[in-house]
């Protein structure tokens, strides 16, 4: 009989998974459905065969000792995380794409003729950022489209823009209910005038169309039970996270999970859900559901549940048809996503909650309470992580009483099949290090907001999360930045403690000390990380999406061909050339026309210079920019770059 040594046995579980994925994954598409339920069926069960072993075999005795209110409440936190992953990987095994349906659509009934009104909700963002959406909207292909600006600001600047743009700009006396307030107030005066459109299209103020957003978004709505199509956000900056850790070129932002992936699987189920901006809704139903609802501050996840009730579906079309700012500030990063948690907590308690007495069908009530678990448990267990280590530390506590060979034996196959599942079908797009940064950044803001929603949902006010604006200086954001400091501190002084002393905790933990210890070192990695992002370095205008292309520069009567590396509507940046600051320059540039324009600054071959655009101009470089086929960003992960592009960041940061 062989007898295998204990180190193999140990490791066998993820020599396995790690020898299937390596050898059979190559050879499948990610949307190749029996790959993706055969990993969902091995991730859930790991995760099961882990849960189990942490319940059985690594908690405190039961009773009112510190080290079983340590373990068994971090189990408890733990234990939700693992099962809202579940109901993730159920999710995901399944995917859909409705590009082929559109493109049918279109070669066998030509392009729509519906009328359409396009809605620009707007608050108080500034005109350069309205400027691009209005003429984004007015470049799309589709002839039969009114245009209104729905500005709750009440800007008479705005007014004067949008009659020289030929728009309809909309005003009204208060700001009730937000922006879905806003929105009601334009279809009310759309039924009043007797000529109500076939469709409404909703943007955000930041962000543009591209020319087929209507054409191929209203070619789905041909099946008249569909009341509303969902396209995905798609960015051309870097938000706080790849922009702060020097990785927007080789790291995806932080939503392309849900909306490349996530949301496909979802409408495979019929879950696909509303995201407020670049959707567009039948007129028919929002009579019949009697416009927006109001009930929660995520009136988009509201909506989609309320026309569910009332038998009218919504889909996705996963095509990149617009493109936006993500928010540029950490403190704009958090408000937006814990307004999103907050949303979600009310809908939990609104009429069409899963608890609601309405007939609302089963998949939409899971529906919702997933996304509710999401929120509930993925930001207090990332806290709850870095916290809970402390008290072996500091007070001796032991939370996780396991020995290092059980960790690998149970702990490791569930988070490899975790991670081979996800990255299979997200084509690569989990980094553990950098996830976890993304998460804790906002962890206490968003944990606050889902446990205050969950028991007092209303009464909050609304939060506009902020975009534009200049952001040209190094800025510390202390508040946000002061706690991880003291949590680094914390963890870094427990573990000289741990190292150098056996005062409390040697003699108890044993075999499970090397468990800690690791657990100790990532967490440092996480906070020095999460510390990082929290220094907000100084932004351009520089668009992930622009690629250099040759220009013609002409300065009296001289000539050269350089490479257009940046534009926007004030500045340009050359490279291949060197002129001295102050000389005059014509810039010619394809689909824009020559471009006057004064140097200001030569580093080598590199210059940047001052651009004057006329109107016309202005409108043609927006359309070269924004308005144009294809997805802007990152759109995979690039690990060596991301690595380099991390560790030069850690450079410059320790230089300064």
């Amino acid at each position: 009989m062989l007898i295998l040594p204990e180190w193999l046995v140990v490791l066998a579980p993820s020599i396995l998974l790690v020898g299937l994925a390596v050898s059979l994954l190559p050879f499948f598409k990610h949307d190749f459905w029996p790959a993706r339920v055969a990993l969902a069926v091995v991730a859930i069960a790991f995760s099961l065969r882990y849960l189990h072993w942490r319940l059985t075999e690594t908690l405190a005795p039961a009773g009112l000792t510190l080290d079983a209110v340590a373990s068994w409440s971090f189990f408890a936190i733990e234990a939700g995380t693992v099962l809202s992953g579940m109901s993730a990987f159920v999710i995901l095994s399944r995917h859909r794409n409705r590009s082929g349906d559109v493109d049918r659509q279109l070669a066998e009934q030509g392009a729509p003729k519906a009328e359409v009104a396009v809605f620009i909700a707007t608050y108080n963002e500034e005109w350069a950022v309205l400027e691009r959406t209005i003429i984004g909207s007015l470049a799309c292909d589709h002839p039969r489209k009114r245009i209104y600006v729905l500005d709750d600001g009440r800007r008479d600047w705005l007014a004067e823009h949008c009659r020289k743009l030929g728009v309809t700009h909309v005003t009204r006396p208060d700001n009730r209910d937000s922006k879905a307030g806003n929105i009601n107030h334009a279809l009310g005066l759309l039924r009043a005038s007797g000529r109500p459109p076939d469709f409404v299209a909703v943007l955000d103020a930041d962000f543009v169309p591209h020319r087929d957003f209507l054409t191929r978004g209203l070619a789905l709505f041909a099946d008249p039970s569909v009341g509303l199509v969902q396209t995905p956000q798609h960015f051309f900056n870097p938000d706080p996270i790849q922009h702060n850790l020097g990785i927007s070129r080789s790291y995806p932002d932080e939503q392309r999970f849900f909306f490349d992936y996530m949301q496909p699987s979802r409408d495979a189920w019929g879950l696909a859900v509303c995201c407020g901006t670049s959707s567009i809704m039948r007129w028919a139903a929002l009579e019949t559901i009697g416009d927006m609802p109001t009930a929660s501050v995520t009136e988009d996840y509201l909506l989609t549940s309320t026309m569910a009730l009332h038998g009218y579906a919504t889909i996705y079309l996963n095509e990149p048809l617009s493109e936006g700012l993500a928010p540029e500030g950490l403190k704009e990063y958090i408000t937006q996503r814990a307004r999103w948690c907050l949303g979600l907590m009310q809908i939990l308690h609104s009429r069409v909650g899963p608890f609601s007495r309405e007939k609302l069908r089963f998949r939409d009530r899971l529906s919702i309470l997933e996304s509710a678990a999401y929120w509930l448990t993925t930001f207090p267990f990332r806290l709850a992580c870095i916290l809970f280590p402390l008290l072996y530390w500091y007070f001796g506590a032991i939370v996780v009483d396991a020995r290092m060979t059980d960790i690998i034996y149970y702990f490791v196959p569930y988070y490899l099949a975790t991670m081979v599942f996800l990255n299979f079908v997200s084509v690569g797009m989990f980094v553990p290090i950098v996830n976890d940064i993304s998460q804790l950044v906002g962890a206490l803001e968003i944990s606050r907001a889902a446990i205050v929603g969950l028991f007092r949902p209303h009464g909050h006010a609304f939060q506009v999360t902020m975009k534009g604006g200049a952001r040209g200086d190094i800025v510390v954001q202390w508040t946000i930045m002061r706690r991880f400091i003291v949590l680094f501190a914390l963890t870094l002084f427990g573990l000289l403690i741990g190292l150098t002393s056996s005062y409390l905790f040697d003699a108890r933990a044993g075999e499970g000390k090397p468990v800690i210890l690791f657990w100790t070192l990532y967490n440092l990695l996480v906070l020095a990380g999460t510390m990082l992002v929290c220094i907000e370095l100084p932004r351009t205008a520089s668009l992930l999406r622009m690629r250099p292309e040759q220009v013609l520069v002409t300065s009296g009567t001289r000539r050269w061909n350089a490479w257009l590396e940046d534009i926007h509507q004030e500045a340009v940046r050359l490279r291949g050339l060197s002129l001295p600051a102050g000389a005059e320059v014509e810039i010619a540039v394809a689909g824009i026309g020559s471009i006057p324009g004064r140097i200001t600054l030569t580093v080598g071959a590199t210059i940047d210079a001052d651009i004057t655009l006329t109107t016309d101009q202005r409108e043609l470089l927006v359309q070269k920019l924004h308005t144009q086929s294809g997805a802007p960003g990152t759109g995979a992960v690039a690990n060596s770059r991301m690595a380099a592009g991390i560790l030069r960041r850690i450079i410059a940061g320790t230089i300064h």
